[in-house]
């Protein structure tokens, strides 16, 4: 006897997975691979993705956040979060290589903090405590102090005058909304501070972001395809609930539990930044395994940036 599968419709976000930030940090390694050898050194996760980090250390990859433990000479890669100005001195007296993999609206924020700085403003950054994308934008004016918010407890406690010369950043990869609430407080508290509004915010975040509002109109449950420490794609995941949507952040099929769809007929998907399409490809696999999947993609904006690799290893 034949069973009959449940039908479930499959809506997916678009855009979702790589953004460009992502995609040149990756080439940056495996060319560096391709024309230098194994191993070549990564400070930190060159993202925020198991599959994408184990893939890389079976080319020839070593990730490490102890620039002292790599050989002199070695070719060392900073990660798309960006590193604080210590790391590349340090990585400069020990004679490393540097490729450096930083996405460019990561280095725009670095600009942008030392310049205010520059210009005599203390300087607030609005990101998540130990990221290493906060970590590198506080450490490229190590000699000022920076204000780091994550809410509005925390910015109400901030020891300014109305009057004082401020300025702020924020961390590339945050909730639009959340930011925008903070943004405002600010303004409305300071009136001699300056900022980039939401411009730090960057284009992929945004439109990932963009999808999921259009997209919990008509779906009874999310997926998020991306890493636990992955901050865009927690952003994801929190947008999905805060629309009142049940939102399940996992990192691969093997997270799922079939009974979070018993009564759901409708399921949406997105990915994270740094969360490969094979891993969607993956999950489309195990639930057609169980149902009977009419999958749909979402209109949406199409992207099509590309950022430049380092000329040492264009041409391989």
């Amino acid at each position: 006897m034949i069973v009959k599968k449940r039908q479930i419709r499959v809506i997916l976000a678009n855009p979702r997975g790589f953004c460009a930030g992502v995609e040149r940090a990756i080439e940056i390694v495996e060319r560096a691979i391709e024309k230098y050898g194994s191993p070549i050194y990564v400070k930190h996760e060159i993202v925020h993705n198991k599959h994408v980090v184990d893939s890389l250390k079976a080319k020839g990859a070593i990730f490490t956040d102890d620039i002292d433990s790599i050989p002199s000479g070695s070719v060392i890669i900073f990660s798309a979060h960006g590193v604080s100005k210590k790391v590349e001195d340090d990585s400069i007296d020990r004679g490393l290589h540097i490729l450096d993999a930083t996405c460019p609206l990561v280095k725009k924020v670095h600009n942008e903090a030392q310049n205010y700085t520059k210009d005599g403003r203390k300087l607030i950054l609005i990101g998540h405590k130990g990221h290493p994308e906060v970590e590198g934008t506080s450490g490229r004016v190590q000699d000022e102090k920076v204000y780091l918010i994550e809410n509005l407890e925390q910015l109400k406690k901030l020891p300014f005058e109305a009057g004082e010369k401020l300025a702020y950043v924020t961390q590339t990869t945050l909730s639009i909304d959340d930011t925008k609430e903070l943004v405002d407080v600010l303004n409305k508290n300071y009136n001699n501070i300056h900022g980039a509004e939401l411009k730090d915010v960057c284009y992929a975040t945004q439109n990932r972001q963009d999808a999921i509002k259009k997209m919990v109109k008509f779906i009874d449950i999310l997926l998020v395809i991306g890493a636990k420490n992955s901050s865009n794609s927690n952003r994801l995941r929190d947008l999905g609930e805060s629309n009142g949507i049940t939102s399940h952040l996992i990192d691969d099929e093997t997270q799922i539990n079939l009974e979070w769809f018993d009564d759901k007929g409708v399921i949406g998907i997105t990915a994270g930044a740094s969360a490969p399409e094979i891993l969607l490809s993956r999950v489309l696999e195990l639930l057609g395994n169980y149902y009977d999947i009419v999958v749909e993609d979402m209109d949406g904006v199409v992207e099509n940036l590309k950022f430049k690799i380092p000329k040492e290893l264009e041409n391989l």
